[in-house]
């Protein structure tokens, strides 16, 4: 198949199937703790070639696992050193689209800034167009980064989103499909407030985005429910996908019901509750309800 055809049909699953965006995206200081979630304890490596090898063992397990599919699953999100590694003999982004029928997406930010104006910015990118180059080359479709917003700081919430559309037009001018995250960390003191500045600021350069240009936007669940409908139905949005950002797969559920056309991408509360430990079918089993709960929730 050609990469013109795939892509289209990428985006087409995307745009009109019901299901939800798996994120396997953790890395780098994050790793550690998803491991221990997983039952492997610090410890269990000698050095971050090895933990990064135990975290795709991991995140193989989970995509090979039988409930791991298309139908319900229309996407996943891959930290560089996945993709950079085979599943089954094939690179992980082949064998997840050909055996799964999953669009492989990518995350190309290098973390977190320091705290200004009550809000995190990205680091610099320098290996960006690299990155880009590479990933299209392995059939990726799309890719995501993230900024935090801790206050409701207009400035602060400005800069995420000004940064975010920036680095997305380069992805685009790549041929790839952005995600943009300019997550509102749910302690946030003022998180309506918040929410209602990064509604005004992504409001204003979706608008401005160029003819035949489209996003996906991923967002915190908010406060009021369908609080970004209009982002769902917003001819430059691509989809609207929530992050579970901390809340519990219970709770995340039920905040996510409650926000008509938008489906989760959860990561932390995908895999809750999976183990090293468990066999192929328990594994399977308790990853199946799990994808079916978020999947149900993702309908409305």
């Amino acid at each position: 198949m050609n990469a013109t055809t795939r892509k289209e049909q990428q985006q087409r699953k995307i745009k009109t199937q019901s299901g939800f965006l798996a994120a396997l995206d953790q890395s780098g200081g994050s790793t550690p703790k998803a491991l221990a979630a997983y039952g492997i304890k610090e410890g269990a490596w000698a050095n971050d070639e090895q933990m990064f090898a135990l975290v795709h063992q991991m995140r193989a397990r989970l995509i090979t696992t039988p409930s791991f599919s298309g139908d319900r699953i229309l996407a996943a999100i891959l930290f560089e050193g996945t993709m950079d590694r085979d599943i089954e003999s094939q690179p992980t982004a082949d064998y997840l689209w050909n055996q799964k029928r999953v669009v492989p997406f990518v995350k190309v930010d290098n973390g977190l800034a320091a705290e200004a104006d009550g809000a995190q910015l990205m680091k610099p990118m320098p290996g960006l167009p690299a990155l880009l180059q590479k990933s299209v080359a392995k059939g990726i479709f799309g890719t995501k980064m993230r900024s935090v917003i801790k206050q409701a700081n207009d400035a602060g919430v400005k800069a995420v989103v000004r940064q975010q559309f920036e680095v997305a037009a380069q992805i685009i001018a790549a041929g790839l499909m952005p995600i943009v995250e300019p997550e509102v960390d749910i302690h946030c003191p003022d998180k309506a407030k918040a929410e209602a500045l990064l509604k005004a600021a992504l409001k204003e350069k979706l608008d401005a985005l160029p003819a035949g240009q489209q996003v996906m936007l991923k967002l915190t669940l908010p406060e009021q429910p369908d609080f970004y409908l209009e982002f769902v139905k917003h001819p430059k949005v691509l989809k609207v996908v929530a992050l579970s950002g901390g809340y519990h797969l219970s709770e995340a559920n039920a905040r996510l019901a409650k926000n008509h056309g938008v489906i989760a991408s959860f990561s932390r509360a995908l895999v809750e509750g999976l183990s090293a430990q468990q066999s192929e079918a328990e594994f399977d089993a308790k990853l199946d309800a799990v994808i079916q709960g978020i999947y149900e929730a993702s309908l409305t």
